[in-house]
């Protein structure tokens, strides 16, 4: 398993929610308790998820920390929400939004995998994005110029018991507007916030002054039997590829 995430202090500041992401008053935000997970501080996490869970079930766009930078969510299957990620990151049309989800069991659900499970277990729950052939199950509306779809199992508790209580895959994209620096701290994507209906901070991920920080996941697209490419090397290329290669025999082509 790639990866660890640290149990941090986290916060959620709540906006209104309405249609496809409401306006965040500052003023009137709520601050409610996430962490730590035991003792009186588990009812805070529990109203937090709680929130986040109704923000995404009302068409809402929520912004959580992930194990490698802050990401915005929505549920893949709401078609509205997908189109407001689009308009806030101002985002090429083309370009596609990976999914997320609670468990690697739930992988076989919404891909077709033609590699190994114990692959798949090798690198999930991690810092990588594995790139498969999307199974029918996924809503059309998402990333329909393409039959492959990009699949992160986070290591970091939140946001996968956010998809597990979801009961659905959340599609996933970094908090920034597109082509800026990716997001390590809630106050670095400040700009999205009116346009959310949540936020939840998780505290700083990683070092804010070290570039590589913001790598982001490590893109590998396994759809191909016996082979991978290397989409985005990410912050856990070395490993990933040694995984794919040594342990598991797998090409690299370009």
């Amino acid at each position: 398993m790639l990866g660890s995430v640290r149990r941090r202090g986290v916060r959620a500041v709540a906006g209104a929610l309405s249609g496809e992401g409401a306006a965040w008053g500052g003023s009137a935000a709520a601050v409610i308790p996430l962490l730590p997970l035991a003792g009186p501080s588990a009812e805070g996490r529990e109203r937090a998820l709680s929130s986040a869970v109704a923000a995404l079930r009302e068409g809402g766009l929520v912004a959580v920390p992930t194990d490698t930078i802050y990401g915005v969510a929505c549920l893949a299957q709401d078609s509205r929400a997908l189109r407001a990620v689009y308009r806030l990151k101002g985002r090429d049309g083309a370009k596609p939004l990976a999914i997320c989800l609670a468990d690697v069991g739930q992988v076989h659900r919404y891909c077709k995998v033609a590699v190994p499970d114990q692959l798949l277990h090798d690198l999930l729950p991690g810092p990588v994005t594995l790139v498969l052939e999307r199974s029918q199950t996924l809503n059309p509306d998402l990333n329909p110029f393409t039959p492959l779809v990009g699949v992160r199992v986070p290591n970091h508790w939140f946001i996968r018991e956010l998809a597990r209580v979801c009961a659905a895959p959340l599609a996933l994209t970094s908090a920034n507007i597109s082509a800026q620096a990716s997001s390590l701290a809630v106050t670095e994507f400040q700009e999205l916030w009116p346009h959310l209906a949540l936020v939840v901070d998780g505290g700083p991920i990683g070092e804010l002054q070290k570039p590589e920080c913001r790598l982001g996941s490590t893109v590998v697209d396994i759809s191909v039997p016996g082979k991978f490419r290397v989409i985005r090397p990410g912050c856990a290329l070395t490993q990933t590829v040694e995984i794919l290669v040594k342990k598991h025999g797998l090409t690299a082509v370009s």
